[in-house]
Parts: structure tokens; sequence; C-alpha cells
């Protein structure tokens, strides 16, 4: 005999209840809290806008939104640009060096940040290994990546390379093979089959890695906090400071919500994109 819908629907929500309780409690309630926080006075908890007046006007605080927009547009730039090519070379060219690089490509993934940023800080920074090796020849190399943007956004290249290539790589993979040699047995050229096959088939995947890499970067904390300089800083770091240092808890509010704002502009590019996909699929 079949239990009544209203029990079954009745043990589902039970089931479900504990982790919508903690789904309630450590995500929802702190991001309302932080959205009314970020519209009250520090004085008397009253609403005003205040608080955005200020990131919005301020200088120094314009000065960080704008380094910190910029580092992360580069790096999502150079990140899609180097992993789109890394990741057409492991897919359509079957050599040794193929195959090594596509075991060891993913090696950064598993490496801690912070354990990756003093190991790239011993490297290049002006007395480091590279600069210890250049005085065995009679040179004196500092690479002056150390405290400026140049330093984060090659570090930034080493989170997201790898994770950026394998989003590729299972795109491209999803590409038969058959359909690329049909093309090119009818005599369409290499940039015609990439133009015309591969990248529109991968372009979804594209803006997936774009979306993340973006999301994750414009509110980073570890790699800026230990190779920035004093200013102009990262809105992570910014934000640090703000609630620590200066205990300017509305502030540091309004930060956050504006640094959430940010990446929501990048998930609703990656909604609309994958929204006209279906539609440019219906009108063929």
């Amino acid at each position: 005999m079949r239990k009544p819908k209203w029990k079954t629907n009745l043990y589902i929500a039970l089931m479900l209840a504990p982790a919508l309780l903690l789904t309630m409690g450590i995500i929802v309630y702190p991001i309302i809290n932080t959205v009314i926080r970020s519209f009250s006075s520090p004085e008397d908890g009253s609403f005003t806008l205040a608080n955005y007046v200020f990131l919005l006007t301020d200088d120094v605080s314009m000065e960080n939104i704008a380094y910190t927009l910029w580092i992360v547009v580069v790096t999502v730039v150079l990140s899609i640009l180097i992993s789109y090519v890394l990741a057409l070379y492991l897919r359509f060219y079957d050599t040794k060096i193929s195959k090594f690089i596509g075991t060891i490509y993913l090696l950064p993934r598993f490496v801690p940040s912070l354990v990756a940023v003093y190991a790239m800080i011993t490297i290049i920074r002006d007395s480091g290994f590279l600069n210890r090796v250049s005085r065995l020849f009679g040179y004196n190399f500092k690479p002056g990546l150390m405290y400026n943007a140049r330093g984060i956004i090659l570090m930034n290249l080493w989170f997201n390379i790898a994770f950026a290539t394998m989003i590729i790589v299972a795109a491209l993979s999803s590409i038969p093979d058959s359909m690329v040699e049909s093309a090119r047995d009818v005599g369409a050229r290499k940039i015609n089959v990439f133009l015309n096959m591969i990248l529109p088939l991968s372009f979804k995947d594209v803006m997936i890695a774009m979306t993340f890499i973006f999301m994750s970067n414009v509110s980073s904390f570890t790699t800026p906090f230990v190779m920035g300089g004093n200013n102009p800083i990262m809105l992570g770091v910014y934000l640090r400071k703000q609630f620590s240092e200066y205990s300017n808890y509305e502030i540091a509010a309004a930060l956050s919500v504006i640094m959430f704002l940010f990446s929501s502009v990048s998930a609703i590019i990656y909604i609309y994109t994958n929204l006209k996909e279906k539609e440019w699929e219906k009108a063929n």
C-alpha cells in the first residue's frame, strides 16, 4: 500500500530540514545581515547611504577598486589565452611532451595557496633564487615582482591556468575527431576549423572558466596580502583593514556588498551567454 502523498512530502521535508537550516544559518543570514548593516549608520544604526557614498567617492577607495578590477581583468584575459592554447595542444597533439604536460599541469591545484605564495616569493624576490643564480654568472638580476601588480598577476596565473585548462580540455574532448577530420578532408584550413567549429563548441566552457576566475580573484586575499604593496591595495585586503584595523564595520559591510555585485556581473554575463546559446541552437 502506497503512503499518502502528504506523508511522503513531509518525510522529504524533514530529511532536507537540517541542511536547509544550516544553509540559512551560515550563508543566508550573514548575507542579509551584511546588506542591512551596509545601509546602517555607525552612530545610531539608522538607514543611510553614507557608507556607499564614502566608498564610491573617496580617492583611496576608488583607487583600490580600479586597481583590483585591473588586476582581475588582466588575470582573466591572460589565464584564458594561455589556458586555451595549452588545452588545444593537449587535445589535438599526441606527443610525449603533450602527454607529460597533461600529467603534471594539474599539480598547482593540489598545492595549498599559502605554500605556493611563499614558494613563489623565494624565487622571484630581489634576493631570491633567480637573483642568486644570476650572481653565479656575474649579474645581479632583480625581477622587481614583489609588492606590485605584476607579482600578484603572476601568482594568480599560477592558480588559475591549471583550473581553466582543465575546463577547456574537457570541452575540447567532447568534440569528435571525426568532425574535425571531415572538415579538413573537404579543404577547410586549420584557422577556419578553429573559428567555425572548435571555438563555438567550447565557448560556453570558456565563459564558465572566465566567470569562476573573475569571482575568485575579485575577492582574493592571500596573494595580495602577502605579495602586494601598501598602496593601492586589492579589495580583499582593503576589506580586512576596514574591519580589523579601523573597526569600520558598516563600511566593511558595504564593501562586501560591492564585491558581491562585481561577482554578480560576471555571473549574469555567463547566464546571458547560456540563454543566447539556447536561442542560437533553436534558430539552427
